[in-house]
């Protein structure tokens, strides 16, 4: 086969077209006379036989028809094949019609010609097809058709399987359709067999399976979480299919299908929120936005714009960042009612400056210092930012006639033991003791770690897999709990728009992740090894760090909504000029940058925060 390997010469090209002329021509004679050619014809086909190639050759070295590479064949060598035979048989069309005029006879009959000027177009075609197709066959890499299951039984399932056989380089086969729907086991789906997911590892097995594609929208996590146990312990891999929105003109490619992202696994059902409410609070109003640029609130702004407010004026102080979103609200989004401002919360003056000039409706407050380790290094930064920023915002919003006030808070300031965490608590404290004495509601939402956020563990973790390890954990034990950013970000529309002012409100996390299974998970979905491949070392808790965490203080309960995922903790409060003298206090301590004095007065304000893992622990004994 060393033929299909090399350039073919052009002579050899040019001998199979003159062999299919000749074959046309024979074929085209005992078509026409049901293979059996009277003796008067005889003449017809010597001359046909002779001449018509000769005519035929000619045109091919005029044409260069021959000099194509086969294995490249494209549309345009057909067309240029079916113009030439055309032409061709155009002029012995005219010659057949010249002798009938001056010898009253036809050298052969118009039925032959056409036959035979069909014949010969198609077989040139088809010849360098087979090559092409041969020749692909034959030197693609994955000889050898890996065999895939598809789950679902949907429209989209079924736009998945043609698409996996129109490519002709993936060599991927469907070998079944899995369904976790009891009634269409057994069933044929374009005749292929559904499949159940009960005897998920004997069907691997037994049809050799090494990919599964889900190809299904609304997918029960419980069901996706299990199917992919499952593969990844077998070392199947698991891809699968975007969104809709996101095909490329709206056509499914082979290459969007990729590999599964941890994310995917971690993500729950879709929250069905009030968005009548969340409407009527949005709509038509001026929405301002701290930390606009970060992971929190670049999606409020997305999720925002949907409601068709007056103008959201985005405010951060990252230039860069800033920048990608404004980006992305004029490209994707389509959104021109909005305003990029540059400035940090902790810049009174110039906050007050915004904030009286757009004087917003509601204020929805993500900026802040939220890595562990380094405001555990940093107290100064974490006080003049999570607690005076706050403070600063809050007192504007008060000021300039807010209705509404939404602070994004964390898990971590639930009985913290790091100053991050602390810090979020004496913000807390102060936004809920304002609300008592403000016409402004005051509310606060209170969350843990979000999928993909800056700084979260699944961005450093697939930056260490693509370098190759090791992966860093920090204690086998620690746990986490996680929720995806449109998720929390939906929670907080919806918490905004409900609440009364006060209320500090805790969603609904679901259950804490042990981090090193994370990692283990992330490693298989790489189609990496755990020990060969790659290896995970654990560095000891970070300073501030604790195992695991908590929404709520022990001391505290909650009372439920009218959300299921959002309850409402009872905490402690606290009296307004009482709060407002200690951060007085903490401010010009700030201001002087002593640490030790800085923390010192936090666990004043905040009794349960007991450092851990930190050199402040000395002011706990």
């Amino acid at each position: 086969m060393n033929i299909l390997k090399e350039h073919t010469p052009r002579w050899v090209i040019f001998l199979i077209d003159l062999s299919i002329v000749f074959f046309s021509i024979l074929l085209a004679f005992l078509l026409r006379f049901n293979f059996s050619v009277p003796n008067n014809e005889r003449t017809g086909f010597i001359i046909m036989i002779v001449f018509v190639p000769v005519i035929r050759a000619i045109s091919f070295i005029i044409s260069k028809s021959y000099v194509g590479i086969i294995r490249y064949t494209s549309t345009k060598d057909a067309q240029r094949i079916f113009i030439i035979n055309t032409l061709v048989s155009f002029i012995i069309a005219l010659t057949n019609i010249g002798t009938y005029l001056f010898y009253k006879s036809f050298i052969v009959p118009f039925s032959i010609l056409i036959i035979e000027y069909f014949a010969s177009i198609f077989l040139m075609i088809t010849f360098r097809i087979f090559v092409k197709i041969t020749y692909a066959e034959m030197n693609n890499p994955r000889k050898e058709k890996s065999n895939i299951l598809i789950f679902g039984i949907g429209e989209l399932a079924i736009i998945t399987k043609r698409t996996i056989e129109r490519d002709s380089v993936s060599k991927q086969n469907v070998k079944g359709f899995i369904c976790d729907n009891p009634k269409n086991i057994g069933q044929r789906l374009e005749g292929i067999e559904i499949l159940g997911i009960e005897n998920l590892a004997y069907t691997i097995g037994h049809y050799q399976i090494t990919t599964i594609i889900f190809a299904k929208q609304d997918i029960v996590p419980e069901v996706r979480n299990e199917i992919t146990e499952k593969c990844l312990n077998l070392g199947v891999e698991i891809k699968a299919i975007p969104e809709v929105s996101n095909w490329i003109n709206g056509e499914l490619s082979i290459n969007q299908i990729k590999n599964i992202k941890i994310e995917q696994l971690l993500e729950r059902p879709e929250i069905n929120l009030s968005k009548d409410k969340i409407k009527s609070e949005v709509e038509g109003k001026t929405i301002f936005i701290t930390g606009a640029a970060g992971s929190i609130g670049s999606e409020i702004v997305r999720q925002i714009s949907k409601y068709k407010p007056k103008i959201i004026v985005l405010y951060d102080q990252a230039e860069s960042p800033m920048y990608d979103i404004e980006l992305e609200l004029s490209d994707n989004f389509k959104f021109t009612d909005y305003k990029i401002i540059i400035g940090d919360i902790r810049n009174m003056k110039r906050l007050e400056y915004i904030i009286s000039r757009y004087k917003p409706d509601t204020i929805f407050h993500a900026a802040a210092y939220k890595h562990v380790p380094m405001m555990e290094n940093n107290p100064s930064e974490a006080t003049s930012t999570n607690i005076i920023g706050t403070k600063n915002l809050a007192d504007l919003a008060n000021k300039y006639g807010t209705e509404r006030f939404v602070m994004i808070s964390t898990d971590k300031a639930v009985n913290p033991t790091n100053v991050m965490g602390a810090s979020k608590r004496t913000a807390e404290i102060y936004v809920q003791s304002l609300n008592k004495t403000s016409n402004t509601k005051y509310i606060t939402t209170r969350f843990g770690n979000v999928l993909g956020s800056n700084g979260s563990v699944i961005p450093r973790f697939r930056k260490q897999i693509e370098e190759g390890g090791p992966i860093t954990v920090t204690h086998p034990d620690i746990t986490r709990f996680f929720m995806t950013i449109p998720e929390a970000c939906q929670l907080v529309l919806e918490a905004g728009a409900t609440g009364n002012g006060g209320e500090i409100f805790v969603f609904d996390m679901g259950k804490s992740v042990k981090i090193a299974d994370l990692a283990k998970k992330m490693v298989k979905l790489s189609g990496l090894s755990l020990g060969s491949d790659i290896e995970i070392k654990y560095t000891g808790l970070r300073p501030g760090e604790k195992l695991y965490e908590e929404l709520l203080n022990s001391a505290e309960n909650t009372i439920t909504t009218h959300h299921k995922k959002i309850m409402k903790a009872k905490v402690r409060e606290y009296e307004y000029d009482t709060i407002y003298l200690q951060i007085e206090e903490l401010t010009k301590l700030a201001n002087e940058f002593d640490n030790y004095a800085i923390v010192k007065k936090i666990k004043e304000i905040v009794p349960e925060f007991i450092s851990n893992n930190s050199v402040f622990e000395k002011l706990d004994r």
